[in-house]
């Protein structure tokens, strides 16, 4: 095996008609949700922003080879930053992150592709939003490669808001629906804490390599739907220095969770990634606080007394218990 600092010339895991496949769904996909996200910025003449596209290759001699597509929004009239970043990668080892539970994988070369993006909304009445999807293939020299998917979407509000969470989760078991009955609940369960929740899931292959691609094409077709309609309802409510100032110090943790705790964000490091791509997660502004304690009652109370703790949203509004 060669060392991590070395040239990685090998051929992609899965040539031709696969990758071109996948590739090919996910290229379209950043471009579908993009130009969503600008139409609801609406016209530059009112302040609407528009995206910057950067085509990108990593040089060759690095250990990461491949390319991508980074379109960041910045300074918009609804959103303060948006990133949506598409990538396709090939390396001589996979990284820790990545074989936690698959050990028999270590060190193989790999190869990876995928769409990830973070929305910071500027009125803080509109939730920020996470979603990636991914494929990543692995092998050792001479063993058939083994491919598996990931990916999921979550909801993190600084002002929460019922309606929203029961939404955006009915949408994810919708997402999830064709492809059985535990899905969803599986899912929900793995997704990390961050804000309401959602669904997450990873080293996913076990309905066999067309089904496995289907659903996270699902689920990457969902976002749209589970997030836009918020939105729409939030966009427009008034909001002052003390909204301002609660959604700094939120950002802030969410900085935190994000360069801690999360997956993705570990791969890329980890794999020697562009790291100007990866960090497009990042808030363009956030604050911290030391042992912040919000008044018991307040709006900002209730987010961590109600909306950062893990329930089941679509069973309390179907039962009535919200």
């Amino acid at each position: 095996m060669q060392p991590t600092g070395a040239a990685f010339d090998a051929p992609p895991l899965h040539a031709g008609d696969v990758a071109a496949r996948v590739r090919g769904y996910l290229v379209g996909l950043q471009a579908r949700i993009t130009d969503a996200i600008e139409g609801v910025e609406g016209r530059v003449e009112e302040g609407g922003a528009r995206f910057r596209s950067d085509a990108w290759a990593k040089p060759p001699g690095e250990p990461l080879q491949g390319d991508g597509i980074t379109r960041i929004l910045e300074g918009g009239r609804v959103f303060e930053r948006a990133g949506c970043g598409f990538s396709h990668v090939r390396g001589p080892r996979l990284p820790p992150s990545a074989t936690a539970h698959r050990p028999e994988l270590a060190g193989a070369p790999f190869e990876a592709m995928g769409v990830s993006l973070v929305f910071h909304p500027r009125n803080p009445y509109v939730p920020t939003v996470h979603m990636n999807v991914r494929m990543i293939a692995a092998g050792h020299p001479g063993a058939a490669p083994v491919c598996w998917f990931g990916g999921g979407m979550d909801l993190t509000p600084i002002y929460g808001f019922d309606e929203d969470a029961v939404h955006f989760h009915r949408s994810c078991r919708a997402a999830l629906a064709a492809f059985g009955a535990d899905k969803y609940p599986r899912f929900k369960a793995w997704c990390e804490q961050r804000g309401v929740g959602g669904i997450f899931f990873d080293d996913f292959s076990e309905p066999g390599f067309d089904a496995s691609l289907a659903m996270m094409q699902s689920v990457g077709d969902a976002f749209l739907g589970a997030y836009l309609p918020i939105v729409e309802r939030r966009q427009g409510l008034p909001y002052g220095e003390r909204e301002r100032e609660f959604q700094l110090y939120r950002r802030g943790r969410y900085v935190e969770f994000n360069l801690v705790w999360d997956r993705g964000t570990h791969f890329g490091l980890q794999s020697g990634g562009r790291t100007e791509s990866i960090l497009l997660s990042m808030p363009p502004l956030a604050a911290w606080a030391y042992q912040r304690e919000d008044p018991a009652g307040s709006p900002e109370a209730e987010l961590t007394a109600r909306f950062l703790q893990r329930r089941d949203w679509i069973e309390a509004a179907e039962g009535h218990q919200l």
